[in-house]
């Protein structure tokens, strides 16, 4: 080893201790007679001290070097009389008396600090270089964490960890898949898989009751902070259960990574229906760290000859405790941020109930002040207060509620990343309709069991059948989901036709699965847990890219390896690909 000891562990304890250090030059201080270097690995932080009573040589050569030069130094370590209560090696500095030079370094091009002064543009081109940031680097290490506590928590479960093939058969219903030619079968294309869902069935029917798998998987879809086109899913199956079963154990696995990682315990987690969650948060993943559920207000709203009100599907609002103070600019950019194009809304409704018990509202022309009164009671609101309204179809009106609801909560500071709201979603549709295929896709997928009871509406009222199905959603993310599968052969054929596929159809794209089922498929089901996402919720993080080792950026590319590229024309020629333009 070219090393004795490693940059984060020496303490006061060591003193006299003769030691070799290995690391990167952080950053350099010359004071004159004496040269002081912070010399950074993994683990931490050290000081060096180069003096020219003492070793005339060694401080000149210190004197030369730059940073991120790569550097084994020997010298005996010795207590501080400046310490560092922020480094755990704040107490302690090494008297180098031997420097030997690694590797020379050019000057990174943004500084390798928490605080670097880089763009995210430029940190993504050089991406080992930010690596190195201690910030990002903690962020892998929680992930490494995290991913040995759920293998343990899922072995001492039973589970089996078996892996599942990464080049499949393309399958229509979903996001886009990425698609990989095949050379030795031309024309033909393999898909790499969005999740492992048809080959962790299949593991159920050929016995293996408890599977799971961290797992790569790819979808060629638009990005955002919490989505990239290759991520990681914590996925997971289990025989011979019910809804409650699945729900028990991996509500189990949450609440034991909090635990171990957080420190924190959880009472048994909230349950809330799909249709719950859309009437009163207009989101499917209702962020519930702080309250302002909406209110309907239709039945005390419509009839005043107020148009908007009059002609809507809906009028509903929510309640913003203490701000009836805003001014009018404020109200004025609520307006103008609810007009945006990703909110949809065509405008907005105040009502300021006043801390002298009077009301001012932007529709004071259409309501009275008792008018304006039983409004207020229908929200709970007390003076001081400020309610918010919109009016239009019931879903885009409530979608975009819920946005409004999000922006309060951040400008109120109510959404601290560390306060953890947690609750299941349960009773998802099972079916819903495209306007523009006019037909019907499944919310889940085309394997998601439908609810005992509504399963004999299948054909008559499909819109209104539930399914088995279940997301987790943590401070307004979806970390996870699932469902009861489909076993039965039947059941799946009908499935397949309340989707729209002919027998023909459903057998080319998924025989192999429906054939399986003939040979004694076991009562199954299970969920995958997004393990980016919960790695940036534990840290706090808005975004999973810092905790993917090398992602892409907004617009799926790799900015470091300048990926993906053009390929050459005999690779092309090889996969049977031509793609010169056609007249």
């Amino acid at each position: 080893m070219l090393r004795t000891h490693n940059c984060g562990e020496l303490t006061i304890k060591d003193c006299g201790k003769r030691v070799t250090l290995c690391g990167w030059l952080q950053r350099s201080r010359d004071l004159g007679s004496m040269t002081f270097i912070d010399l950074r690995d993994r683990y931490g932080i050290t000081q060096l001290v180069f003096n020219t009573d003492t070793n005339k040589d060694i401080y000149n050569q210190a004197k030369s070097l730059s940073r991120e030069y790569v550097l084994q130094v020997e010298g005996e370590v010795k207590e501080r009389s400046n310490k560092n209560k922020n480094l755990s090696t704040g107490d302690i500095e090494i008297i180098v008396d031997k420097i030997n030079v690694l590797n020379t370094a050019q000057i990174p091009p943004f500084t390798i600090e928490d605080n670097t002064d880089g763009g995210d543009e430029l940190r993504m081109k050089y991406r080992y270089l930010d690596l190195r940031r201690a910030c990002v680097r903690k962020n892998l290490e929680l992930r490494h964490r995290l991913s040995i506590l759920i293998r343990n928590y899922l072995n001492n479960k039973d589970f089996l960890e078996i892996e599942t093939p990464f080049l499949i058969r393309s399958t229509p219903e979903g996001a886009r898949d990425f698609v990989v030619p095949s050379r030795m079968n031309p024309n033909e294309f393999y898909a790499l898989p969005q999740s492992p869902q048809q080959y962790k069935q299949l593991l159920m029917v050929a016995g293996f009751d408890r599977y799971f798998q961290i797992v790569r998987c790819f979808r060629d879809e638009d990005l955002r902070a919490d989505r990239q086109p290759e991520f990681t899913q914590i996925d997971c199956e289990m025989s011979f259960v019910e809804q409650e079963d699945v729900l028990n154990t991996f509500e189990g696995l949450i609440k034991y990574l909090f635990k171990e990682e957080k420190h924190l315990e959880f009472p048994k987690f909230n349950r809330m229906t799909w249709q719950d969650a859309m009437k009163y948060y207009g989101s499917d993943k209702p962020d519930l760290r702080f309250d302002m559920k909406f209110v309907e207000i239709d039945d005390v709203a419509k009839g005043k000859g107020f148009k908007v009100f009059d002609d809507a599907e809906i009028v509903v609002g929510i309640c913003v405790q203490g701000c009836a103070s805003y001014t009018r600019k404020q109200l004025d950019e609520l307006t103008e941020f609810v007009k945006k194009p990703q909110v949809g809304a065509n405008g907005l409704v105040y009502i300021k109930y006043n801390e002298d018990k009077t009301f001012k509202s932007s529709v004071d022309k259409f309501f009275s002040q008792d008018d304006l009164k039983v409004i207020a009671e229908k929200f709970d609101a007390k003076p001081g207060d400020l309610m918010l309204i919109m009016a239009g179809k019931k879903m885009k009106t409530r979608i975009s509620l819920c946005s409004l609801r999000l922006e309060m909560g951040s400008r109120l500071n109510l959404r601290n990343p560390f306060n953890y709201a947690i609750t299941w979603v349960v009773d998802f549709p099972l079916l819903e309709w495209n306007e523009e295929d006019q037909r019907y896709y499944a919310m889940h997928h085309p394997f998601t069991a439908p609810k005992p009871e509504d399963y004999p509406i299948l054909f008559t009222k499909p819109g209104e059948v539930r399914a088995n199905a279940y997301d987790l959603v943590i401070n307004g993310t979806e970390v996870g989901g699932g469902s009861i599968r489909i076993h039965d052969k039947k059941v799946q054929a009908d499935m397949f036709k309340a989707l729209g596929f002919t027998p023909e159809k459903a057998q080319e794209q998924f025989g192999f699965l429906m054939n399986a089922f003939t040979y004694g498929a076991p009562p199954h089901g299970g969920l995958a847990f997004g393990f980016d996402r919960l790695c940036a919720i534990f840290a706090g993080a808005d975004t999973i890219r810092d905790f993917i080792a090398f992602p892409k950026n907004n617009s799926g590319r790799d900015l470091m390896a300048d990926a993906p590229s053009m390929i050459s024309q005999q690779q092309l020629d090889e996969l049977c690909l031509d793609l010169k333009k056609k007249d």
